[in-house]
Order: C-alpha cells, then structure tokens, then sequence
C-alpha cells in the first residue's frame, strides 16, 4: 500500500513539473543595451588615434576571427594573382568594453574596416600595457598586414591579417 501511495505521489509531482513547463511563460532573451540582434554587433572607432605602435615592420601579432571578414580582407589584399598577398594597410586597435561576448575584447579596424580580434590573451596584454601608458580604453594605431590568398591545387587559400605591434 505504502508503495503503490508512493508511486501515485511520484506520477502525480511529475506531472506537475512537465504541465508547469509547458506552461509558463518564455523568458525574453536579455539583449545588452544599444547593440543589435543576431549577432551583427560592430562597434565603431570614434576621434583620432592618441598613440600609434611599431614593432620595426615585424608584424608578429596576429588578429582573430578573419574568418568572418575575408570579404573584407579579400578586398583589402588587393589584386595580388596567384601570388600570396602583402598588402599594408593603417590599423585602427579599439579596446571594446561594450563587446557582448568578450569582456576584454580589442577591435581591429585595418583601413577602417572591422576585420577581426586581438586574441583573448593578447588583448589583455595589450590592455594592460595601454594602462601602463594612462591610455586605458582609447583609440590606438599601427600598421597592418594582409596576408595569404595565394592559390594552391586550384583553389585559393584563405587571408590572415598580422599588426606591426610588438606581441610581449
């Protein structure tokens, strides 16, 4: 009897649960303040760049997230043949404090088009050494490099894009 009483009360509580589910009303997606939907967030550079970065032509701090951009950097390249592109462009680094997926995020901008990300890692580095320098969140410049896009068995290999920013 306990058993079977038990059973019922299981039965019973679940399906409560799966009505209260169904049921309820769906929360709304929260969206940050001022940022678009599906994923189409850009932020924008605004006034002039206050310091501008060299490493002497050495281009060893490579951007993230090309791949989203190789329209872009694909223009940017330039025509270049079946050749691997080397083509340099002014670059734009923005500290993005209102990116709604990475906190730390440092926007890259190479001729005033978005073409990617500094990588976590790096970004953080670059912040702090922006922080070093009382310059914490503004606007900075350097060049940049579009590379790759040669062809290779047919088909054309895909871009990168590296600054001319010492990466340590």
């Amino acid at each position: 009897m306990a058993l079977a009483l038990n059973l019922i009360i299981i039965v019973l509580a679940l399906v409560c649960l799966v009505l209260l589910l169904k049921t309820r009303p769906k929360a709304q997606e929260w969206q940050p303040k001022g940022k678009p939907a599906g994923g189409s967030y850009t932020p924008l550079p605004e006034g002039e760049p206050v310091h501008r970065w060299s490493d002497e032509g050495r281009f060893q701090l490579e951007v993230l997230g090309e791949s989203r951009y190789q329209d872009t950097i694909r223009e940017l390249a330039g025509e270049h043949g079946d050749t691997s592109a080397n083509a340099i462009h002014p670059a734009l680094l923005l500290p993005d404090d209102h990116n709604p997926y990475e906190d730390k995020a440092v926007a890259v901008f190479l001729s005033g088009r978005m073409v990617g990300y500094l990588a976590p890692k790096d970004a953080i580095a670059f912040r702090e050494r922006l922080e070093r320098l009382d310059l914490s969140g503004k606007l900075t410049s350097c060049d940049g490099v579009v590379r790759g896009g040669g062809m290779y068995e047919g088909r054309r290999l895909s871009y990168s894009v590296s600054l001319d920013v010492d990466p340590h």
